[in-house]
């Protein structure tokens, strides 16, 4: 196992032709993609990786300086598509990483044959024309909050991004992973990711999109995901789905998982 392979846990199950890439969201690890893989590993060779900085991750490998933008990510995906010698992939992509994605597609758009996005926002501020959901005193009061007692930040924030049952396994699920981060590298994720802005390059993206967005979703408003339709370069579908949360693939695998493979197998004919 190379060090890039080593360095992001990667994990390589299945033996299809086409290749699925699995990239989760903040707060959590490959684990959220536990309802999905079952269905895909019989026809496909799947490629999952933690994103620098998960708790499942080494610190010591965390970069702040790279990591201060999504392009640091971008770089660590296009290191596993060559590393695993990937020619072309699905990639399916969780929150930030669908962004991660997206940016990776743009540098290099001959290894995507499509990305599939859940839960993507280019920009979570709001701005002139454009509602992202969060105002910029919103984002001082999340990163203080995680700054002064980040065990309690996740304890209350956990159930508030997952929606549904305060008590249920995902919540319980995502608070742990949440929790698993380093809470310095936690504050610098979460400011990185809050404080991008992605709208620039989506004009740029050639690769077709599927976006699949949760009718109610703390994080994301479902505007966003019509903002990347109009704004995509290539041909894009949008499904808003009836799950409720910003990590539906693992609140609500009932609905959502069906949704995934119909968009993981079949391709947008017209736009």
């Amino acid at each position: 196992m190379g060090i890039v392979a080593e360095a992001h846990n990667v994990r390589v199950l299945g033996s299809g032709q086409q290749v699925i890439v699995l990239a989760h969201g903040f707060g959590t690890d490959q684990s959220v993609w536990k309802h999905l893989v079952p269905h895909l590993v019989d026809d496909y060779r799947i490629v999952m990786y933690d994103n620098m900085g998960a708790g499942t991750t080494n610190p010591e490998y965390f970069d702040f300086e790279r990591y201060s933008t999504l392009e640091g990510y971008a770089y660590d995906l296009l290191a596993i598509l060559e590393e695993f010698q990937v020619e072309s992939c699905i990639f399916v992509g969780h929150s930030v990483s669908a962004m991660i994605g997206t940016i990776a597609a743009v540098m290099r758009p001959e290894l995507f044959f499509k990305l599939v996005m859940i839960a993507a926002s280019p920009r979570y501020l709001n701005d002139t024309d454009y509602y992202g959901g969060f105002d910029e005193e919103d984002l001082q009061q999340l990163f203080e909050a995680i700054r002064s007692n980040y065990k309690a930040w996740c304890a209350g924030f956990a159930p508030l991004a997952v929606g549904g049952d305060m008590d249920s396994v995902a919540v319980q699920e995502f608070s742990r992973t949440l929790f698993n981060m380093r809470p310095d590298i936690a504050l610098s994720v979460a400011q990185t990711i809050f404080q991008s802005d992605t709208r620039h390059i989506m004009g740029m993206v050639t690769v077709p999109c599927h976006i699949l967005q949760s009718v109610k979703d703390l994080a994301v408003p479902v505007v966003v995901s019509e903002y990347l339709h109009q704004n995509l370069g290539g041909v894009s579908i949008v499904e808003v789905m009836s799950s409720d949360g910003h990590l539906p693939q693992l609140s609500s695998p009932d609905i959502v998982i069906p949704v995934l493979l119909r968009h993981i197998t079949h391709d947008i004919a017209t736009r």
